[in-house]
């Protein structure tokens, strides 16, 4: 016999799955400032003075939460219809790892600093708070690094030709004496130096290798332009496009489709085939 009866275990998940029911709202405006409150604690926790000050206190607070997302998990994969298909999902997973690692913070402590992962719940504000516009225009720079995708695989390859023939070469110019003990190490270098990062653990002392060095700082600098150049060509590109696909406006508040197949108004939600 089922612990909650049907009727029951659909009010549940109007409220725990879904934001356009002032419940459903609630609870995840509810469920957001619990993540937020549990994320700065995590953070807290990793700092010396306050866990050895305030240890007592994290600890109980640790435990609260993780009873409470540990309830949610439950409860979700209870009320749920196709329970596989949430387990597998994208928050499913997030929300096990949520509590997974508290777990397996029993066996190795340091683990349990990744429920922190429970912060890609604050995804669902884009939903809470109709944010859709914004999830269209990531669209639009994910359709921009797909589209110079193999402008950037020939960079990126051009890139790592230079690494490995500069960090042999500076393994031969400056040697195990001056830091650079193997190719790996001083390819590191190259890395570090042609991202302009210079940490300065590892730096020539030879004429010849500081030479070699302050070439690439330069060739650093005009790197950092080159993928910035593309993937800004695609968005304008992208952008174009999009605008020649505002061919739709709602009579009902004069509101913009953004894609060619759009069937409803992104601001009123009312159907174009309906007003126009």
């Amino acid at each position: 016999m089922s612990i909650i009866n049907q009727k029951t275990k659909e009010k549940l998940y109007s409220i725990i799955f879904e934001a356009d029911t002032p419940e459903g709202k609630a609870f995840d405006v509810i469920l957001i400032l619990i993540i937020l409150s549990n994320s700065i604690l995590i953070i807290a926790e990793s700092v010396d003075t306050i866990r050895y000050t305030y240890g007592t206190l994290i600890d109980i607070l640790g435990w609260f939460f993780l009873v409470i997302f540990t309830f949610e998990y439950l409860v979700r994969v209870y009320i749920i219809k196709n329970k596989m298909s949430y387990l597998i999902s994208f928050f499913g997973i997030i929300d096990l790892l949520a509590i997974l690692p508290a777990f397996l913070g029993f066996f190795m402590p340091q683990v349990r600093f990744l429920v922190v992962i429970r912060i890609l719940r604050l995804l669902r504000l884009f939903s809470i708070l109709k944010m859709g516009r914004y999830i269209d225009e990531s669209s639009h720079l994910l359709r921009a690094l797909k589209a110079s995708r193999a402008k950037i695989t020939v960079f990126l390859s051009t890139i790592v030709f230079i690494i490995v023939i500069v960090g042999s070469l500076m393994y031969i110019i400056e040697g195990p004496a001056n830091g650079f003990v193997s190719i790996p190490t001083s390819m590191y270098w190259a890395i570090v130096t042609v991202s302009t990062v210079g940490y300065g653990d590892i730096s020539p002392q030879t004429s010849m290798g500081k030479l070699i060095s302050s070439l690439l700082m330069i060739v650093g600098y005009g790197i950092l332009a080159v993928p910035t150049g593309i993937i800004s060509h695609e968005l304008a590109h992208t952008a174009k496009d999009n605008q020649r696909t505002k061919t739709k406006i709602c009579q009902n508040c004069n509101g913009e489709a953004y894609r060619s197949d759009d069937k409803y108004c992104s601001k009123c939600g009312a159907s174009f085939d309906q007003v126009n």
